[in-house]
């Protein structure tokens, strides 16, 4: 396998930085914004991004919760043995709101398709808009495009894309993973 490193550490860190900056442009003080992150992996980057805003903005009153799609993809009955869902922790009503939803890698597009028919579960918002850290954009199988993108990256389908966050893996990190003879 060969890996080629994207993002690492100071880098990781400024384009965190620089999607926040672009939120502030558009969102002002999120008086009218949540965040949503997808679960598992859009999670972490949500969290990172709310305590980035929080930061700049000096607002800690930056609504942010965690979505599962779970039951909401449309693959979720092809899987071996019993599926696991995580729980929601949305504790607020989305109705009429900006949407911020946010997940770490766009690929085909499916999970995106999942969230949004989860989020309406939680009322119909005005505007949802998509934040990846990673766009894998020329392997969409629905029609998807992110509003705020981290980096743009072109791969094949036998490619990996892989986001280690410092809370799990111990260190923020994204990698091209490719098989050496394709």
């Amino acid at each position: 396998m060969q890996k080629r490193t994207l993002l690492d550490g100071k880098k990781f860190q400024i384009t965190i930085k620089r999607l926040c900056h672009q939120l502030i442009e558009n969102h002002t003080d999120f008086s009218n914004t949540v965040l949503i992150g997808i679960q598992p992996r859009g999670s972490y980057f949500a969290d990172r991004v709310k305590m980035e805003l929080s930061e700049i903005l000096k607002n800690n009153k930056i609504q942010k919760g965690n979505l599962d799609i779970t039951f909401f993809r449309d693959d979720f009955r092809r899987k071996d043995g019993l599926v696991s869902a995580s729980s929601n922790t949305i504790d607020f009503i989305i109705e009429g709101k900006n949407v911020i939803l946010i997940d770490d890698v766009l690929w085909t597009g499916r999970t995106i398709r999942a969230a949004l028919d989860a989020l309406l579960a939680y009322g119909r918002p005005a505007k949802v808009e998509l934040m990846v850290l990673i766009d894998r954009r020329f392997s969409r199988h629905v029609p998807i495009e992110p509003d705020y993108i981290g980096q743009q990256v072109d791969s094949l389908d036998s490619q990996l894309v892989r986001v280690s966050w410092k809370e799990t893996e111990g260190e923020d990190k994204v990698i091209l993973l490719s098989e050496r003879n394709k």
